[in-house]
């Protein structure tokens, strides 16, 4: 059993945190990984012994609690050294050099990564903003147990949350609940995601969360009669067709509640499907018997089963959800096996578990969910490095990531360069570049950008878009705003792509005047009439004259040219000649159009 979150508050004395640490662990590491641990710890107090935290406390005691959630975890001695280190960079940047030689190259790899994240601006203004800084930081390390002890490193802080501002609190919350928790869920640690969201939530917004508090620990004895009765049930029935299971009780975590009290506009008061059963199987099979037994005893509410053992979800989540009707309150129940469990409670972390009983190997490549693809690995002897590779690429894509200089994360697609990045900012940035910088030092506006590169642009009031930066750009936004001021600024301009869509416009024109043509009788009968006599003064869109239309000025059609319209923001629908080469120049016409034609009278 875990020693208490509080006991690690009150106990400095390094000697006695390290023995507790293996008194605790004591299966799950073998002799020369306690040494290496030991050693690790010896060489963290070496230069922190004497450092104290703003809140006064030792400074070794956060790297300790981290190391000790990872442990939890089943994380192997790598992992913990790393979580022992990861922000020793802080006290002596020149250690690193010493650490790779005392404790390995793996263990230096994640400090230098964990270090590179503590580093960065984060600075999440907007849900799209935060999605690229959680794609960015993947982009940025090379071994996901970067991503692991940051993880760690967030939850023991959020912890420990107490001894800041409470404006601090709401920042590092916010940060937490865009950036991490969302992280979290990504890598399928579903412990670690719900117990973040809480805290968060708490330092947030502390009145609902005492709000939630109060009314979850309300009735507390008739809750557990309650679920101990839906437990008895369920392990009857399982006992007499012989499987065996083990069932878990819970109210909700508390954010979760919260969503819920936002999403259906309720109080935590008027909600009833606060409580859940878990119940754990040995088998795929069992699942399938276990939720037909629970339907059985309970009527399931409509729409609420959910299975994400034949369709997990892009995490590797497996399970079956339902939600029944016992005793006249809604329960939700999950079903899954023992294996799905350990994967949607650790998720990617189950990659690096030790073998129970044996000795320090890895779990078989085979045995893994990919994270966002379910599928078999063929590789039995894929390693780490090439697991994470192949992880990145699917979450990554074709992406790159990069910084402005006051800490916003800009995505953009792979080889990109500063004139897209310009443009991603603002059109006038772009319009007035003339150099860029990448950390610091002077880029080719051409230059691909690299990942976690801070761009720094140098624009000239006299500068303006080129013909050869519309040939450079990678991004649809670079492209059409150097498009349109070329169009409309330089006269040497050859625009081969309107060129091209007029060549087809006509083309297109003929054909259809072709199809159309009139036999020599009707055409000599309309002659003898007055072409403008017959025009109407509307212009039909769709077959429907009751439009705002405005003809453009800059090809003035006239009834009788064949005319093209689209839809404009501010003007309604605007005319063109079907040969406007403006017309044929605006970006996506192809969905903006609509079909007109002039108005004849019969």
């Amino acid at each position: 059993m875990s020693q208490s979150n509080e006991y690690f508050e009150t106990e400095t004395d390094p000697q006695v945190l390290i023995d507790t640490f293996f008194t605790e662990f004591s299966d799950s590491y073998s002799q020369s990984d306690k040494a290496r641990i030991v050693s690790a710890w010896d060489y963290l107090i070496g230069k922190t012994r004497n450092l104290k935290r703003k809140c006064g406390k030792p400074y070794y005691l956060h790297p300790f609690r981290v190391a000790r959630i990872l442990a939890q975890k089943n994380l192997g001695a790598d992992t913990i050294i790393s979580c022992l280190f990861h922000n020793i960079l802080e006290v002596d940047p020149g250690c690193l050099g010493e650490i790779e030689d005392k404790f390995g190259k793996d263990v230096s790899v994640i400090c230098y990564g964990t270090a590179k994240i503590t580093s960065l601006n984060i600075n999440s203004t907007s849900i799209h903003n935060a999605d690229s800084i959680r794609k960015m930081l993947f982009a940025m390390v090379d071994d996901i147990r970067v991503i692991l002890v940051k993880l760690a490193d967030r939850l023991d802080r959020m912890r420990n949350l107490r001894s800041v501002s409470p404006q601090a609190q709401k920042l590092i919350a916010k940060e937490v609940l865009d950036i991490w928790c969302p992280l979290a869920s990504r890598l399928g640690m579903s412990e670690v995601k719900s117990e973040m969201e809480d805290l968060s939530l708490k330092y947030s917004n502390p009145a609902v969360f005492q709000q939630i508090k109060s009314i979850v620990s309300q009735k507390k004895q008739e809750r557990a009669e309650y679920l101990e009765n839906s437990v008895r049930k369920i392990s009857d029935a399982a006992k007499e067709i012989g499987i065996d299971v083990q069932i878990s009780s819970r109210a909700k975590h508390f954010y979760s509640i919260y969503q819920k009290m936002r999403k259906r506009n309720k109080e935590p008061g008027e909600l009833y499907d606060l409580l859940a059963l878990r119940i754990i199987c040995n088998t795929n099979t069992e699942c399938y018997t276990l939720i037909g037994i629970v339907h059985g005893l309970w009527k399931p509410l409509e729409g609420r089963f959910k299975d994400y053992i034949a369709m997990p979800k892009a995490n590797g989540y497996q399970s079956l959800h339902t939600t029944v009707m016992c005793e006249g309150k809604p329960l939700e129940i999950q079903i899954r096996t023992k294996e799905m469990h350990d994967i949607a409670e650790h998720g990617v972390a189950s990659h690096w578990l030790y073998k129970k009983g044996t000795n320090k190997d890895l779990v078989k490549a085979q045995d893994l969910s990919i994270i966002n693809k379910l599928r078999v690995l063929r590789d039995e002897d894929l390693s780490d490095e090439n697991f994470f590779s192949e992880l990145k690429n699917e979450i990554l894509g074709d992406s790159i990531f990069v910084f402005t200089p006051k800490g916003d994360v800009k995505e953009l697609p792979s080889g990109s360069n500063a004139i897209d990045f310009a443009y991603s900012i603002h059109t006038g940035i772009g319009e007035k570049i003339v150099g860029a910088k990448a950390d610091g030092k002077i880029i080719a506006l051409t230059a691909p950008l690299k990942n976690t590169q801070i761009i720094e642009i140098i624009t000239n009031p006299n500068a303006h878009p080129t013909q050869s930066q519309l040939l450079a750009v990678k991004t649809s936004k670079a492209h059409q705003r150097i498009h349109a001021w070329l169009s409309e600024n330089d006269p040497t301009f050859i625009d081969r792509d309107a060129e091209q869509k007029k060549e087809s416009a006509n083309a297109a024109l003929a054909r259809q005047r072709e199809l159309k043509r009139p036999s020599d009788k009707k055409r000599k009968s309309a002659e003898k009439k007055d072409p403008d006599s017959r025009y109407s003064g509307k212009i039909r869109v769709e077959n429907d004259s009751n439009f705002v239309v405005t003809v453009a000025r800059c090809c003035c059609p006239v009834p009788g040219d064949p005319i093209v319209g689209y839809i404009s923001s501010k003007r309604g629908i605007t005319v063109h000649r079907a040969d406007c080469l403006t017309y044929l120049r605006i970006p996506l016409i192809e969905n903006r159009s609509v079909n007109v034609e002039w108005d004849l009278l019969k």
